[in-house]
């Protein structure tokens, strides 16, 4: 089922764009409204998801990297062993190693990882997030909605 890492590739490709572009074209903080409910705001997230441990000293930094790793390459030795019909688990793989590595890539590179992502109703804003993580959450999405619908299971 490796031939799905294309979709790995792809997110990989437009996170990592989108992020070079967000740092190249605006400041840190600047949010662009776009339409009501979402904007483009440039934040770094020094933590992992929901800016956990984003102030513990800097050691989350690797910590963040080393798993993500681990995890990237697990997740690509899961896919290896896949049956050729289990498609909607490869998609799922995929969309999470692709968001897995361009966030990691991040944490190597910058120390952070950015986010532009704005999601929000009034004044309550959903944290700020980037396409590696929604590539991560459909992916994870994807693996909730097969561990529910797979027939195989109730066997």
């Amino acid at each position: 089922m490796m031939k799905w890492l294309w979709l790995s590739i792809l997110v990989l490709i437009l996170d990592q764009l989108s992020k070079i572009w967000i740092d190249s074209n605006m400041s840190l903080y600047q949010s662009i409204p776009m339409f009501p409910g979402f904007s483009i705001t440039y934040a770094h997230n020094y933590g992992a998801a929901f800016s956990f441990l984003s102030d513990a000293g800097g050691w989350q930094r690797w910590f963040f990297a080393v798993l993500a790793g681990s995890i990237s390459i697990g997740i690509i030795v899961w896919i290896k062993r896949l049956k050729s019909e289990e498609i909607l688990s490869a998609i799922s793989l995929s969309l999470i190693l692709g968001g897995a590595i361009g966030n990691l890539i991040d944490r190597v590179i910058y120390g952070y990882v950015i986010d532009f992502l704005d999601v929000y109703y009034q004044a309550w804003h959903w944290p700020v997030f980037n396409i590696a993580d929604s590539a991560i959450t459909v992916g994870v999405a994807f693996m909730f909605y097969e561990s529910f619908t797979n027939k195989e299971l109730e066997n």
